[in-house]
Order: structure tokens, then C-alpha cells, then sequence
């Protein structure tokens, strides 16, 4: 089974998820189901979240496509990184 752990550093929270959860029907189109959400201790503005992925290229087809971009852009991701995990 494939996941996919992604950090984002945020403008802020409050902000930010509003806007990330209007996008869950977008990302479950694209295989990715939400299985968890953290938020740092030292900083509230960086986020974890964790997806089951169906396919790894379409997953990757939406993380770099322009409407993920503008959404990121409006919603005040400074910076992020996203990595394909497997359970061993």
C-alpha cells in the first residue's frame, strides 16, 4: 500500500484549512484519501498529512498541476514537500 506524507509551512492555519478542505472531492478524484492531519507543537503553521494513495501518477498529476498551485497560492502554503511512503 502506497501513502504520501506531505509537510506544508503555511501564512496561517485559519486561513489554510478552510480552503484545503474544499478541495477533498478534488484529491479523492485524484486516488488521495485523507488518513490523518498534524499540526506542530512548536509552530502551528506547519502542517503533516498523511493520504492513502490509489496511483502514485495521478496522485503526482494532481500535486503539480496548476489548479494545485493556485489553491496553494490563495490558501498561503509558503512551502511544502510531499514524499511516496510504503509500509515495510
Amino acid at each position: 500500500m502506497t501513502f504520501m506524507l506531505c509537510r506544508n509551512r503555511v501564512k496561517d492555519f485559519d486561513q489554510w484549512k478552510p480552503i484545503f478542505d474544499s478541495y477533498a472531492e478534488a484529491h479523492q478524484k485524484s486516488g488521495l484519501n485523507l488518513v490523518n492531519m498534524w499540526r506542530s507543537i512548536e509552530d502551528p503553521n506547519i502542517i503533516f498529512l498523511m493520504f492513502k494513495v490509489a496511483r502514485a501518477d495521478k496522485a503526482l498529476e494532481f500535486i503539480n498541476s496548476p489548479e494545485s498551485a493556485k489553491a496553494g497560492e490563495i490558501s498561503g502554503v509558503i512551502d511544502g514537500e510531499c514524499h511516496f511512503i510504503e509500509k515495510i
